[in-house]
């Protein structure tokens, strides 16, 4: 039995898994945000352990014999966020997330300290990266800045409090900007750069390597045995990867989760920097992967739903499974900056084309609609450095939503497969790492594909009105930028 933890931005999710690959149990607990001047996002630290181990509580409650059983545990999770920690191992500060837009000076100000950068790291200084916001913290916090011993991402510190070892994998690691990604091992020139060294820094290993061994004192709570192998584990998004079995040069998927992701795997090192494309390493050894980024997916549907006082479920139904046409009103879905193609922390969202007939209706398939064409894109920056696109999985929270899909296809132009367990898919990913750890059986064997469910393919009778509707919201972001 495989445990996989999915360290998320809104919540923790916990998965076991059989040796057949099949999902046994599922639990989850939620987590909060805190959002203490603009442009900022953070969290507490403890609270994502705390989320972690309620969650393995409710597994090892409800399942028993199954967590007992557990072998191998595998770590994802959010990525970029920087967790800095004191020479007694406990956090300064409140960790600074993916979607912290706070440093936008300081990127530029890194990129002038080393302007290496982009051929090192592959990407582009934004403020969602974690180097920068060290900058910041040097900058406005210098006493904190000094006291810092070690810098964890978001899994690595739970990883800590769950087997007293600082780890990190190389596709999380890449998203720091300290990590010589094609190398794949810490850049000291990037380091310098942010006034950092290596012995700032966690061990490296790859995302199937075995990383830690449980505590015994965790091993005890649970029934488990004395030498549960925590593996290196993986960022969300190349987790999620591995739980989708992609994992070959041109596998391909859109996640759409708190933020969006367009995923394609590659078999080399393949920076773009110039379309704010991220190049990352993947959770295997000799892969790497593109992403394109936006930071407001499910989330600007979850923003509707608060802002209006009603579920999202509710605000779907009245539009059925398709619609016929473009919504009279258009979104831009920048609630928290964007990143691909634009790189603007200071970019904001908006409804445009407002008229005293517009009905809620309008506004919810404008936000659908609004993501969608951010994804296009993201299609289109990725489609510059190699192969167009073809077909794609379609994972994450808004995955449910079979209208979403539809539009996606319709929008995209492409194939779009909701799949089986779509929505727990980093978790998963992270379970089969903790299999592959603890048992070094082949990625082959153990990263299968998982069923598809239903494919929407894209409407001829829907996309000219689509094409003329996505030309006209690229006119919005630099009109309202102006």
């Amino acid at each position: 039995m495989f445990l996989g933890l999915d360290v998320g931005t809104s919540g923790v999710k916990a998965v076991l898994e059989d040796e057949t690959g099949a999902l046994i149990a599922n639990a989850s607990r939620p987590l909060s945000l805190s959002h203490p001047q603009p442009l900022w996002s953070e969290q507490n630290p403890d609270h994502w352990v705390e989320a972690v181990i309620g969650a393995v509580d409710d597994l090892a409650r409800e399942r028993p014999r199954e967590t007992s059983a557990v072998r191998g545990i595998g770590l994802s999770g959010q990525m970029h966020g920087a967790t800095l920690l004191g020479r007694d191992g406990r956090p300064l500060r409140p960790a600074i997330l993916w979607n912290d837009g706070r440093s936008q000076a300081e990127c530029a100000e890194l990129e002038r300290r080393c302007p290496e950068l982009h051929t090192i790291a592959g990407n582009l200084a934004m403020p969602g990266f974690t180097a920068p916001k060290l900058v910041w913290v040097a900058k406005h916090e210098p006493k904190i800045f000094a006291e810092v011993a070690t810098v964890l991402l978001p899994k690595a510190y739970v990883r800590y409090r769950l087997s007293g070892e600082m780890v990190e994998d190389m596709s999380d690691a890449a998203g720091t900007l300290w990590l010589d990604v094609g190398a794949r091992r810490w850049s000291e020139k990037l380091l310098a750069a942010t006034g950092l060294g290596l012995d700032h820094m966690p061990h490296l290993v790859e995302g199937n390597e075995r990383s830690a061994v449980l505590s015994p004192e965790l091993a005890r709570r649970w029934g488990m045995g004395a030498d549960v192998v925590i593996a290196g584990g993986a960022g969300d998004n190349a987790a999620s990867a591995i739980g989708l079995g992609a994992i070959r040069p041109g596998d391909a998927f859109l996640s759409l989760g708190t933020s969006g992701v367009l995923f394609r795997v590659t078999d080399r090192f393949a920076p773009a920097p110039e379309a704010a494309v991220h190049a990352f390493c993947h959770a295997l050894g000799g892969l790497w992967h593109q992403m394109g980024v936006m930071l407001s997916a499910a989330a600007s549907l979850a923003w509707l739903a608060r802002i209006l006082e009603t579920p999202e479920a509710a605000l779907l139904a009245p539009l059925g499974t398709r619609v016929e046409r473009p919504s009279p009103v258009q979104f831009l879905p920048y609630l928290d900056g964007e990143r691909t193609p634009h790189n603007d922390a200071h970019a904001a969202g908006a409804f445009v084309g407002l008229r005293s007939a517009a009905g809620r209706g309008d506004l919810v398939q404008a936000v659908l609609e609004g993501v969608a064409f951010a994804s296009r894109d993201m299609f289109a920056a990725l489609a510059r450095s190699a192969q167009p696109i073809k077909e794609l999985d379609l994972v994450g929270g808004g995955s449910r939503s079979l209208l979403w899909a539809q539009i996606m296809a319709d929008v995209l132009g492409v194939t779009v497969h909701r799949v089986e367990e779509g929505e727990v898919g980093a978790a998963i990913g992270a379970a089969r790492l903790g299999r592959l750890a603890a048992t070094g059986a082949a990625p082959a064997d153990v990263c299968r594909k998982p069923q598809r469910l239903q494919s929407f393919e894209p409407r001829a009778t829907q996309r000219a009105a689509y094409d003329a509707a996505y030309a006209q919201w690229r006119k919005l972001y630099p009109a309202l930028k102006e």
